[in-house]
């Protein structure tokens, strides 16, 4: 009797071989679970990075073809006023007009002493003669026969003026150089100053011989 409880004390018997195997499984058990364990999080945490690659590629190309637009906007874009706000709006030509008249032209002072009205056809147009008594519209720059120093624009709003031609409606010096240019045409327009506004410039207006650049865009 004492030798079988030593022996069993020991280990060695029956109940010891089926404790032991079970000890070695619930080790291996717990060994695969946590292996398992470690494999499922390292699973989570590359699902993760994947994910916030992908996240950041898709906004790095999204903010290059945001970029692009941008700058296809600002460079080519269908209207001066669409890349800048400030900018006028562009100008309504006449059916086959030289493209020249959608851009404001480079006014320079006159030379010598200015007697008589003259005017200078700087492009021809294609279009219908002007009439007295028509209203026309026009693109103008206005500067001083002398200095060259500009003192009115259509150009600066981008509106063109219209009006009656050759009926009293603006000075003499329009009235009479306007009358027979072709729509379509860019015209210079030297007045001395009696067909202009006079020689007083304290009444506020520019004083003295002038000269205009004139786009006759319209006529009816």
């Amino acid at each position: 009797m004492s030798e079988r409880v030593q022996n069993r004390s020991a280990g060695q018997g029956p109940g010891g071989k089926a404790e032991r195997r079970l000890a070695v499984q619930l080790a291996a058990k717990k060994a695969a679970e946590a292996k398992r364990r470690r494999q499922s999080i390292l699973g989570a945490l590359s699902g993760l990075a994947v994910v916030a690659i992908l996240i950041g590629v898709f906004v790095v190309v999204n903010q290059g073809d945001d970029d692009t637009t941008e700058q296809t906007a600002s460079s080519v874009g269908a209207t001066p006023s669409a890349a800048d706000p400030t900018a006028p709006p562009a100008q309504q030509l006449p059916e086959g007009a030289d493209p020249a008249l959608a851009t404001k032209p480079k006014v320079e002072a006159g030379k010598g002493e200015l007697k008589k009205l003259v005017v200078t056809t700087l492009i021809k147009g294609k279009g219908p003669v002007v009439k007295s008594g028509q209203q026309i519209t026009t693109n103008y720059v206005g500067v001083f026969y002398k200095d060259g120093k500009e003192f009115d624009a259509s150009w600066k709003t981008g509106q063109p003026a219209t009006f009656g031609i050759g009926v009293g409606q603006v000075i003499k010096g329009w009235d009479q150089g306007l009358v027979g240019v072709n729509v379509g045409s860019r015209v210079q327009l030297d007045l001395p100053a009696e067909l202009a506004y006079g020689n007083d410039a304290s009444s506020g207006r520019p004083a003295g011989p002038l000269r205009f650049v004139v786009d006759v865009l319209a006529a009816q």
